[in-house]
């Protein structure tokens, strides 16, 4: 029950209060609708009267939308709750000379808004519309908005008003020059400097590419670049035009428009907000591969040994990056049923393989109260039976697949983790921050069922790996019998997401965590601090040498799980 509490007590803190104070204000309004209506049920002209007053509550949410939701008609379904309790003043309004019909209706519409009001309360959004101001008032406003509810602002030393002086002056011209992706690219370039993984945005525009052209818009130039352990960059998934200029797939990049290519990804670069730095700078080669103009000058080792440079072209319609993109991280194209969130497999006679690629049940009601009590019990069965059917087919040792895991609820991991030890572990704490003080209200944790504590387990991760599914990263990481391993880090971050900002004309929307998460020592749960080393690192590095560039890149193989077999293979002897 204190759990239970305690997260709903961070709930309410978390929510938006001015939305609160909308709500109360409704609901007072029907209470004292309610003993206008006690006194003036026995007077024709006042119970008319009364009956007009019952539209003061849809009047009020009438106000509430057109300050809160016009221009951005999205927001609307995060305040239904609130509407509806406005829409139930008007159902006791036919029955106001009714004595036992008025009595039920109003007792029910009593008992719904009441419930109603206390999920909104609980729920209530920290979204902000501003898409009927300019593009410099609306970023203001924004940066406002994000100084007083973006939960890691202290963790971070984030400072929000020179963050604003130093994009402000590109705003300014982008709405000078009425340049809409100019305006993108502020907004990104501003967003990608917290360097959390919660924070992003979205565009919503049509507009002519020829007119307004993101300046960090990439180029299609029929290759990109992989660094490697050694630190030689090759090239991959090459197109047949740079083919025929001398670069395959392998071949060492030595020059990127004249400069060392290494030095070129780290100068050229643009900054993209990922949270830890060494894995940006694992795949800024790769970001490299689409920079320059129409056309780049590269350089490269043939077969000789020998330097030669040539001139790439734009080819126009990007896909190698997405490409490269996609193998590196391991991303399915056409996912089907067997590797779908929770599936499970034998890849041989004794390694099972179990993929968590969301920390969602399918059910909201049923994470939520997962979420308000800590544990997952649906979840913990679910993998229970899940794992009890692998050891049936003769499962010695075992995969646990987070790659690209977006994230949801972590009690999720936590009961997977439970089958996994015979002790009590630490998982998260929910917090409250003020006058940037954390402290914990609601602790959640692994409790060890033991049944599957001697099975050893690789968990697989990489950089896509984010939020609940860090979460999950880091709670296998305790486990002794378990290894968490990747050829990069996981994202970095596990706080709760929420705020939202919709700029002008509703152009872009910006997303941050409002909600607090702490690990046991009250500090935020794995997000980095402005030095952006991972606090949730892996336990083993997978290599990435030649030989595995070529086997992900070139032949499309699952190179970190043949990794993944093999090492538990040989832990097994």
């Amino acid at each position: 029950m204190k759990t239970f509490l305690g997260s709903l007590y961070h709930l309410f803190v978390t929510a938006n209060k001015t939305h609160i104070v909308w709500c109360g204000a409704i609901i007072l309004i029907m209470l004292i609708l309610a003993i206008l209506h006690h006194f003036w049920k026995n007077d024709t002209k006042k119970i008319r009267l009364w009956r007009l007053l019952c539209l003061i509550p849809l009047l009020a949410a009438a106000a509430h939308a057109l300050i809160y939701i016009w221009g951005i008609p999205a927001f609307a379904v995060d305040y239904i709750p609130l509407y509806l309790i406005a829409a139930f003043a008007l159902i006791p309004i036919p029955f106001a000379k009714r004595k036992i019909g008025y009595r039920i209706t109003a007792a029910l519409t009593g008992v719904v808004s009441v419930m109603c009001g206390l999920y909104f309360c609980a729920t209530s959004p920290n979204s902000f519309n501003h898409t009927r101001e300019s593009y410099t008032d609306s970023f203001h406003s924004m940066v406002q908005d994000m100084d007083k509810t973006y939960i890691l602002k202290e963790w971070k030393e984030v400072d929000f008003t020179a963050l604003e002086e130093k994009y402000m002056h590109i705003v300014q011209e982008a709405e000078k020059e009425q340049d809409p992706m100019k305006f993108a690219d502020a907004v990104r370039m501003f967003c990608n400097e917290l360097h959390d993984g919660h924070v992003s945005m979205s565009v919503h525009l049509e507009y002519n590419q020829t007119e307004h052209r993101s300046a960090i818009q990439r180029h299609e130039y029929g290759l990109a670049m992989v660094h490697l352990d050694n630190n030689d960059v090759i090239a991959v998934c090459t197109a047949a035009e740079v083919n025929a200029l001398g670069i395959e797939d392998g071949t060492v990049i030595t020059k990127w428009n004249g400069k060392p290519v290494l030095q070129a990804a780290t100068e050229d670069v643009m900054d993209h907000g990922m949270p830890v730095k060494s894995n940006d700078e694992r795949i800024a080669a790769m970001v490299l591969s689409g920079i320059g103009g129409e056309t780049v000058d590269v350089s490269f080792l043939d077969k000789s040994g020998k330097e030669q440079t040539v001139t790439l072209s734009d080819l126009g319609e990007m896909h190698t990056f997405t490409e490269a993109d996609s193998a590196f991280s391991h991303v399915p194209i056409d996912e089907t049923e067997e590797d779908s969130n929770f599936s499970t497999k034998m890849l041989n006679e004794k390694c099972g393989y179990l993929r968590l690629s969301s920390c969602e049940s399918g059910s909201v009601l049923r994470d939520n109260l997962a979420y308000l009590s800590g544990d997952h019990k649906w979840a913990r069965e679910m993998f229970r039976e899940k794992l009890r059917d692998l050891k049936a087919q003769g499962m010695e040792y075992l995969v646990v697949d987070l790659r690209n895991n977006g994230g949801g609820f972590d009690e999720i991991g936590c009961a997977l983790c439970d089958l996994l030890t015979d002790k009590d572990w630490y998982g998260q704490g929910l917090g409250i921050r003020k006058n940037g003080q954390y402290k914990c209200v609601s602790d959640h944790g692994i409790h060890g069922d033991g049944e599957f504590a001697d099975l050893q387990v690789v968990a697989l991760t990489n950089y896509n790996c984010a939020s609940a599914g860090d979460g999950a990263s880091l709670y296998l990481s305790r486990l002794p019998n378990v290894t968490v391993a990747g050829i990069t880090d996981p994202n970095g971050c596990n706080q709760e997401t929420g705020g939202q900002c919709a700029l002008s004309d509703g152009l872009i929307r910006v997303y941050f965590p409002v909600g607090l998460v702490l690990d046991e020592n009250g500090d935020p749960n794995i997000d980095t601090r402005a030095d952006r080393i991972s606090r949730n690192p892996v336990e083993v590095r997978i290599p990435l040498d030649y030989e595995a560039a070529m086997k992900m890149f070139r032949d499309k193989e699952d190179h970190e799980l043949d990794w993944a077999v093999r090492y538990l293979e040989d832990q097994a002897g």
